[in-house]
């Protein structure tokens, strides 16, 4: 009896606690995220070309319509950090454009990763890159947001 209180007890506070930690939809990607209102992925992904080939980046892949992908050569600084001998180093940066139920807004954030050998079937290599990375990303979000808002629905 006193295992079957434990237990039912444990249940309660898991649910309790979980449901008071989950971060709403509107409030995700961390503090360099924004918010687009009244718009639709095509408008955003049109918005986000434009906006990161204006700024050396090229379109690297699509999970469309969840994120999409740039890529830009890592500067002189990038090569010395995280290069190596007859290796490319690229930095990645995702666009993720998470969907606000109910709305038609959207939450953007960016991941950011180091890409050894991009493009190179088998020996790409990818890792995070931490810390303040995705908020030098937060002017381009903020150019892509002005953009692609208010272009309504869509489909």
């Amino acid at each position: 009896m006193k295992a079957l209180l434990v237990s039912l007890a444990t249940l309660t506070c898991s649910v309790f606690l979980g449901g008071c930690l989950t971060t709403p939809v509107s409030k995700s990607g961390g503090s360099d995220a924004l918010t687009v209102t009244n718009s639709n992925v095509n408008a955003i992904l049109n918005a986000a070309q434009g906006v990161f080939a204006a700024s050396g980046y090229t379109v690297s892949g699509s999970n469309f319509p969840e994120s999409v992908s740039f890529d830009k050569p890592a500067g002189d600084f990038g090569k010395l950090m995280y290069g190596s001998y007859g290796t490319t180093t690229t930095v990645r940066a995702t666009l993720m454009m998470t969907p606000i139920p109910e709305t038609n807004n959207f939450r953007l954030s960016t991941k950011v990763t180091r890409v050894s050998d991009a493009g190179e079937a088998g020996f790409e290599d990818t890792a995070p890159l931490l810390g303040d990375w995705s908020g030098q990303f937060k002017p381009l979000l903020r150019k892509i947001a002005a953009e692609a808002q208010d272009a309504g629905p869509g489909y």
